[in-house]
């Protein structure tokens, strides 16, 4: 048998005797096949990573479009195994979901996006992005139309596209509470990574990778991987079973929540959401940059 490692972050098949290569020191049995992953891209849409090779399996994660994966081991019906690298998170993927190519050099910073056909926005869409998408560089020219100015990219399958320069614009020095409070209302997506969805630890994450940090992907890891602190401030994490929200003040904590199925503004001890929420309290947490 493996040794206990953690499904989420540890590429192993007990049934299959399969896992990546890097878990080779730590499996002494012989008859294992060791698989040394394959890189690709999230395509032009964002790709759920599901918790088996199936549509009807519950979605654990998704990577946006043009973010790195790592292919591992094939499954039934054109599924592979596959690994977010910014978060090192595996799930399942459809293999027609994903890309192969280079890792784009411009960011999306709008929370969301298009892409279109041409430089004009009458033209067919033929992408959502989202905050933290990655597109590459096109040839040509930047083109104005109406005091837009449109930009020239490729999708990560290579498709050639435009946006609007305003979508890729620098963030700047971000703060984690004022970016959080643009998500607010945004749906409730068990799984998301995205203001076209997301979940508690997908907000997060989102939102403190902006920052220039690395978070895991799920709440618990999140909590193992920040600073306990004892009084929040703006910016800290506040940690329940399960769930995870981020403080805008000493009080006042912004989450995606399954309660209200959207991102909302809790009084942690006001209200009954509020106080439900202050009894189940386990901690803050505080990253450091």
């Amino acid at each position: 048998m493996s040794p206990d490692l953690d499904s989420r972050v540890h590429a192993i098949d007990d049934a299959t005797r399969t896992a990546e290569a890097a878990l080779r020191p730590q499996l002494k049995d012989d008859g294992w096949t060791f698989v040394t992953p394959t890189p690709a891209l999230a395509g032009n849409a964002r790709v759920s990573l599901r918790a088996a090779p199936s549509a009807t399996a519950a979605q654990v994660s998704e990577a946006l479009p043009g973010e790195a994966l790592e292919l591992l081991w094939d499954g039934p019906a054109g599924w592979q195994r596959a690994r977010t690298l910014h978060d090192g998170y595996l799930g399942w993927v459809q293999r027609d979901a994903v890309s192969t190519g280079q890792l784009g050099e411009l960011r999306v910073t709008a929370l969301r996006a298009h892409a279109y056909a041409g430089p004009k926005v009458s033209q067919p869409v033929v992408a959502e992005l989202c905050l933290g998408s990655r597109v590459a560089p096109a040839d040509g020219e930047i083109v104005e139309e109406q005091g837009r100015r449109w930009v020239p990219v490729r999708l990560p399958d290579g498709t050639g596209a435009w946006v609007q320069e305003v979508v890729l614009a620098p963030l700047g020095t971000v703060d984690a509470a004022a970016l959080a409070l643009r998500f607010l209302d945004t749906p409730y997506v068990w799984g998301g990574r995205s203001a076209w969805g997301l979940d508690c630890s997908g907000l997060t994450q989102v939102v403190v990778a902006q920052c220039g940090d690395a978070l895991p992907r799920d709440a618990d890891q999140q909590h193992a991987a920040l600073r306990a602190v004892e009084s929040p401030r703006r910016g800290d994490l506040a940690f329940f079973p399960g769930h995870v929200g981020l403080m805008l003040d000493a009080s006042r904590m912004i989450h995606a929540n399954a309660t209200h199925m959207r991102v909302t503004v809790e009084t942690l001890g006001e209200g009954d959401y509020g106080r439900r929420l202050a009894a189940s309290l386990e901690g803050y947490g505080r990253w450091t940059s």
